[in-house]
């Protein structure tokens, strides 16, 4: 299964400045565990030391938050688009 990730600018240095990485993956875990393995250090920054999404990233499957799906086990099916997005703060 093929799915594309859109990589936000802040985390770009890591992927040598691709906004679009194609992984292969079944689920948004294993994408990520894709991207580490390519891109040493971006798994730091989205995935928590339990395992789960930082609460200050937002990942998408679509247009789909995976917090209000499976987490890191939703599915991810073929030509899906994968949107890593840092959550803005205001005051």
């Amino acid at each position: 299964i093929m799915a594309k990730v859109r990589i936000p600018t802040p985390l770009r240095k890591l992927t040598n400045n691709e906004e679009l990485v194609v992984v292969s993956a079944t689920d948004i875990g294993s994408a990520i565990k894709e991207l580490q393995t390519r891109f040493p250090g971006i798994q730091e920054r989205l995935v928590d030391e339990s395992g789960a999404v930082r609460r200050f990233v937002n990942v998408y499957v679509n247009d789909d938050d995976v917090r209000f799906l499976d987490g890191l086990t939703t599915p991810i099916t073929d030509g899906a688009s994968i949107s890593i997005i840092p959550a803005v703060a205001g005051g």
